[in-house]
């Protein structure tokens, strides 16, 4: 569970890396690549979210990783 866990948080930091990379070359003008990185995150770290609290409730995990 672990593993997954940084893979997870991997991949948010590198979904919030790609959109400040899309919004510094679009210059801030018509930011639609920069939107669906962002989604992207809230999306990963909402499922990771789901996932941990999953877990915790099925005793697959206990308080620590």
């Amino acid at each position: 569970m672990r593993v997954v866990v940084i893979l997870f948080l991997v991949l948010i930091v590198a979904s919030l890396g790609a959109a400040l990379v899309s919004l510094l070359r679009d210059r801030g003008n018509g930011g639609t690549r920069t939107v669906r990185a962002l989604a992207l995150r809230v999306g990963l770290s909402i499922t990771l979210f789901v996932l941990l609290m999953a877990g915790l409730a099925s005793g697959l995990i206990d308080g620590r990783l």
